[in-house]
């Protein structure tokens, strides 16, 4: 052998050792070793190179790619022998579906290995990694790769969240529009039934939130926010119902008094749920006053009946006492009543008088 990059290593009657350094696929074939004896033995080895494929690449990405666009991306390397095996993942998870091709090199002695995977845009691609793995057995169990990063341009993705599940009147609301797109959608346009909102003042846009306080019946309608990007735009909606307030009646309270009457009465208290949390502001003194102040018409039927019962307990208190003194009067003249004559009457009348001096009666 006269080559530079072989060197006799060992030598002797029982062994012959060489080394070949800087190997290529030019060194790939049949080696005899001799030994001169008589009669002269020989030994045959073989030789294989293997190719290391090179390091892949993926061509066909272009950024960015719109939502729905079919892309066909391909991973290639070149060198191996024999021919390497590619394979491909998205976020770690291996993708079957892909399209397999391998290609004899000039030198008749190495592969070029090539893989296609062919999919449709999907916005859940977007920020994806896929990824080209080159395994082969000169690799030592060290794979080779090629990575890429996806990129979706898709329109905005529209939800309307509400505060208040059950909004009734004189309580606030505020609806969130949620919008997510590539590029970041511009700021929404809120409308209801169509038009502009009716009650700027009531009814206050920040960003993409709406707040309407002080809910009345004409609130009640369809409000639609829409979110726009160049690549297009897109809506939804969200129906306010308006309810009236619950209302819900005390237990039965009794009114005592001094006589043995007994007035029973029924009050009905309108209650209204605390506004949601999510919603703060000062309530509007002049809208719903009903709602939130005192119930003059309850207040007054109250005092009727109280006013009512004390004239009562007057009234029958003044006739017990007119029934008692009566009845003093008539005792107090009892002397008189079985007298013969006037002059007789009067002589008695003037003993119970002087009996009356030493008895007397007190009333309490």
């Amino acid at each position: 052998l006269r080559d530079n990059r072989i060197e006799l290593v060992r030598a002797s009657w029982h062994e012959l050792s060489i080394s070949v350094s800087d190997v290529s696929l030019s060194d790939e074939g049949q080696y005899t070793c001799s030994l001169f004896t008589m009669p002269v033995k020989t030994s045959k080895a073989f030789l294989t190179v293997l190719g290391v494929p090179e390091k892949p690449q993926i061509t066909g990405f272009t950024s960015p790619v719109m939502e729905g666009e079919r892309m066909q991306l391909t991973c290639k390397t070149s060198g191996s022998k024999p021919a390497a095996d590619i394979r491909w993942f998205k976020n770690d998870k291996e993708v079957k579906d892909v399209k397999y091709l391998k290609e004899e090199d000039a030198n008749r002695k190495t592969f070029t290995v090539s893989s296609t995977l062919d999919f449709l845009a999907d916005r859940n691609d977007d920020g994806a990694v896929v990824s080209c793995r080159v395994d082969h057995e000169s690799l030592n169990s060290t794979p080779q790769i090629a990575m890429q990063v996806l990129e979706i341009h898709y329109t905005p993705l529209v939800k309307i969240i509400s505060s208040n599940s059950w909004p009734e009147e004189g309580q606030s609301i505020i609806l969130t529009c949620e919008s997510k797109g590539k590029p970041v959608p511009e700021p929404v346009l809120w409308t209801k039934d169509g038009g502009e909102l009716p009650d700027p003042e009531r009814m206050v846009v920040n960003g993409r939130v709406l707040s309407i306080s002080f809910l009345n019946k004409t609130d009640n309608g369809t409000y639609r926010c829409e979110a726009k990007n160049p690549i297009g735009r897109n809506s939804t909606e969200y129906v306010l119902i308006v309810h009236d307030v619950f209302n819900t009646l005390l237990p039965t309270t009794v009114i005592p008094s001094l006589t043995t009457a007994t007035v029973t009465t029924t009050v009905a208290l309108t209650t209204s749920t605390t506004t949601s949390a999510t919603a703060t502001g000062t309530r509007d003194p002049n809208a719903l006053a009903g709602q939130t102040g005192p119930d003059h018409a309850l207040i007054g039927g109250i005092v009727a009946v109280v006013v009512f019962v004390t004239l009562c307990s007057i009234i029958l208190l003044g006739r017990y006492l007119a029934r008692h003194k009566g009845t003093y009067l008539t005792n107090e003249a009892k002397g008189a009543e079985d007298a013969p004559d006037a002059d007789t009457a009067i002589i008695n009348a003037e003993g119970s008088q002087v009996n009356a001096e030493e008895k007397k009666e007190y009333f309490i």
